[in-house]
């Protein structure tokens, strides 16, 4: 007996209580709520055999984007093979698209979620999962477009819809289109005020055309909507940092940090990587963080979470080497020099990007900056193929920026200046370039306004 989900999605099998859990599920997910996983796993336990149930398990951990997740991708994959008579076409789909990942082709997998979005356009999980893995891969058209070719489908009384035009906001932002996104992710949150992906993607728009003031209260006035059982509270929070630190409220800065943005010394891949990304901007503005880059460094240094996505090897470098200890962030490189010589998405990221990105890092921490700007100037163009969001990417220009001043090769920072100003002409960066460049400081050391 096929069954189908409140999106009209059909379901080879599922008992109501199943199909009621997988639909809760689907929700939280969407919405990056607490806990999908465990929901998911209540309904498997009563139900074995529930299909969608491991497609759903499967997508989880192809979004978790880290090793630690691919045990739990294989058993949902093993549960499709040996379901895989009962199945139907499109969730025998997901588990293929699901094995892709485990075995480290990744464009495929998102690649075969993107198909079964095309032809089932409110199959949310598969959307969600294609979505998210455009944005891991850097296809920034599709991340727009995706959602462009499933909005049809959808209208008001399907529920999810507010999500999905969360995700086209945030697609809309990626490739430029400000104004719309901005629309498109206020339209979101009539629909439902608590989705951190419309809101995020809002504070996206206010990031890239540099209204520092009016992002901060765009989040702090909303943190109630977006905060509470989140799983993504900590990257909004991380917005939120970013925008205080545009301000110079470093003060403020560190109080996110330590309550919000890593506040429980996770070990979860994403949390490290924005924490990362947030100290080395600190530590490009010479403001002193204490034992935080250390305590990091501890965790994110593992090698448990290295050789498998080369933006999250990326961002643990970055926190080794501004805890100046270069001799393990120079390892890192070396594993990044074998990965680039393997078979498979990563590799060839980690060969593009990642590597040189590394490269660079390792030759900022040990001062030689002009070697910085040479690789830097070159791999920035291409950067987006390896994963992460206009606002994530951009630590690489203020990198280039600060070796530049460091390195004395003004014209390089006169570059970059008139181009943060075309978007952000009251960016501190424009201010700090243009300066270093006109008084052709060479090597001093670059430092923001901040707080006391």
């Amino acid at each position: 007996m096929t069954h189908r989900d409140c999106r009209n999605v059909a379901l080879s099998n599922g008992s109501p209580a199943s199909v009621a859990a997988y639909e809760k599920a689907t929700e939280l997910l969407a919405g990056y709520y607490v806990d999908p996983l465990a929901t998911i796993e209540t309904a498997l336990a009563e139900e074995p055999d529930f299909v969608s149930g491991h497609c759903l398990r499967a997508a989880l951990g192809v979004l978790a984007g880290e090793r630690s997740a691919l045990p739990l991708v294989a058993a949902s994959v093993e549960a499709g093979r040996r379901l895989a008579a009962r199945s139907s076409d499109r969730e025998r789909a997901h588990f293929a698209a699901a094995r892709a990942w485990h075995d480290g082709d990744f464009h495929r997998a998102i690649d075969l979620y993107g198909k079964i979005a095309l032809e089932h356009p409110t199959d949310l999980v598969a959307l969600q999962v294609a979505h998210v893995g455009d944005f891991y891969l850097g296809q920034q058209r599709l991340l727009r477009d995706r959602l462009l070719h499933a909005l049809p489908a959808w209208d008001r009384t399907l529920p999810g819809y507010g999500f999905v035009l969360g995700m086209l906001a945030f697609g809309l932002e990626e490739t430029n289109h400000f104004q719309r996104a901005e629309e498109i992710g206020l339209r979101a949150l009539d629909h439902d005020p608590r989705d951190p992906w419309a809101v995020h993607a809002v504070a996206h728009v206010y990031e890239m055309n540099g209204r520092t003031e009016a992002g901060i209260d765009w989040l702090e006035s909303r943190v109630r909507d977006w905060a509470p059982n989140s799983g993504f509270a900590f990257h909004n929070f991380w917005h939120l940092a970013l925008f205080r630190l545009e301000a110079g409220d470093t003060r403020e800065v560190l109080r996110l940090y330590d309550e919000h943005v890593w506040p429980a010394r996770s070990n979860v891949a994403l949390e490290l990587v924005d924490a990362s990304a947030l100290l080395w901007r600190l530590h490009l503005r010479g403001v002193p963080v204490g034992s935080r880059p250390a305590a990091l460094a501890d965790v994110f240094g593992d090698p448990c979470h290295r050789g498998f996505y080369t933006f999250n090897d990326v961002h643990a470098a970055m926190a080794l080497v501004a805890d100046g200890r270069l001799a393990e962030a120079r390892r890192i490189v070396r594993e990044l020099e074998q990965v680039a010589g393997e078979d498979g998405s990563n590799a060839t990221t980690t060969r593009e990007v990642g590597l040189p990105i590394a490269r660079a890092l390792l030759a900022f921490g040990e001062g030689r900056h002009g070697d910085v700007v040479d690789t830097l100037w070159s791999v920035r163009q291409i950067a987006h193929r390896f994963g992460g969001s206009n606002a994530q990417r951009d630590v690489i220009d203020q990198t280039l920026g600060v070796a530049a001043l460091r390195a004395g090769r003004t014209r390089v920072a006169r570059a970059l200046a008139e181009e943060r100003a075309l978007i952000r002409p009251r960016s501190p960066w424009v201010q700090v370039l243009r300066e270093g460049a006109t008084a052709d400081v060479g090597r001093e050391v670059v430092t923001l306004k901040r707080s006391a």
